[in-house]
């Protein structure tokens, strides 16, 4: 956050500069004069914005662009290697994992089994962070964070994890830690189910919605509320780990607790849709009474399973709310991790803009 007053020349020039960059952000390369037509500058102020921001190393020419009769115009792109981010996913048995950059480059995604290794916070987030780097053609040193998607609970402070039981080799206490003082980067850790609304929310089913829960269904089950574009996370971190609370009294259903009514395993062994939208129906019509959200969005293995029909069965036997299937069928948490990587390593590349004092 700069500390220089507003009104200065020193001020100016800064707020100048970061306008400057979140339009190369935006459009990519540009020349001086289109930086000039799109910032609103004059062409004098637009080539100082250059010059500066050319000289704190976040940005280089990248090549030409033919200007008819005269010499060729020289643009400018954000140096992208500067700060790096790895989005990870990662699962009891798999590891899934992407190189973001503050240009938000459609790198590929890769994913390897963790079965046979002995696991730690560190190993599972260094392993990542190196098989996304070779993927994508990059060096590892250049990463500066990294977003990890978990199966858990997680406290405010990002270092206390609650159910953990498909984290092999994950402590309780600690972990966040572990890791940036292993990796010496910045570490986010979030639940899975909450960085998937993240990624519903910008491209998926919640586009529009005031508000609206994920129903993500898979091996376990669990809720994530969007409230206004605010992915709600209570006191503890737990909201939303719904799937140990017991099936609610008379129902005639034999299932012990919520996940044992609609996860996987009863996905599989339920052959009638019809049947299982009345389970799906039980399990949001609490979510629904409390928080009143505009859309159920159903996500998950499941909820892609289910499909349109799915959601149509499931609200039929609802009140008040719209159902629909998730928007995000391929590597949610990624997506969701992504966003967030994309808007942190944008922050990063602002913050090393330096006010230059007035002579």
């Amino acid at each position: 956050m700069s500390t220089t007053a507003p009104g200065t020349p020193s001020w100016l020039r800064e707020r100048n500069d970061r306008t400057a960059l979140e339009v190369l952000f935006e459009h990519g390369p540009l020349t001086r004069n289109r930086l000039a037509e799109l910032t609103g500058m004059s062409k004098p102020t637009a080539a100082q914005m250059v010059a500066r921001l050319e000289q704190a190393g976040l940005i280089a020419p990248v090549g030409e662009v033919s200007g008819g009769r005269g010499p060729n115009a020289v643009s400018y792109g954000v140096r992208a290697e500067v700060a790096r981010g790895v989005a990870i996913d990662i699962r009891e048995r798999i590891i899934a994992a992407q190189v973001v950059d503050a240009l938000d480059t459609d790198h590929p995604v890769v994913e390897f089994s963790t079965a046979d290794a002995a696991r730690t916070p560190e190993g599972d987030v260094r392993s990542a962070i190196d098989a996304a780097c070779d993927a994508a053609g990059v060096d590892p040193a250049t990463v500066t964070n990294v977003i990890v998607g978990v199966q858990a609970a997680i406290s405010g402070d990002g270092d206390h994890l609650s159910f953990t039981d498909t984290l092999p080799g994950w402590p309780e206490l600690g972990a966040r830690h572990r890791v940036a003082d292993a990796l010496g980067i910045e570490v986010e850790l979030d639940n899975d189910v909450n960085l998937a609304a993240v990624a519903e929310r910008v491209a998926g089913a919640g586009g529009g919605a005031e508000s609206f829960a994920l129903l993500w269904m898979s091996d376990g089950l669990g809720v994530a509320v969007d409230l206004g574009g605010i992915v709600h996370r209570g006191a503890s971190g737990a909201s939303g780990e719904i799937g140990y609370l017991p099936v609610p009294r008379g129902s005639d259903i034999d299932a012990e607790d919520l996940t044992d009514l609609v996860g996987r395993g009863a996905f599989a062994r339920i052959p009638d849709l019809e049947d299982f939208a009345g389970r799906v129906a039980l399990v949001a019509a609490p979510v629904i009474a409390v928080l009143d959200p505009e859309l159920i969005v159903l996500g998950g293995p499941t909820g892609i399973a289910g499909g349109e029909r799915l959601a149509e069965l499931v609200a039929q036997r609802l009140d008040r709310v719209e159902v629909r299937p998730t928007g995000i069928e391929s590597q949610p948490v990624l997506g969701g991790a992504r966003r967030m990587l994309v808007h942190r390593i944008r922050e990063r590349l602002a913050a090393a803009i330096s006010p230059i004092p007035s002579p």
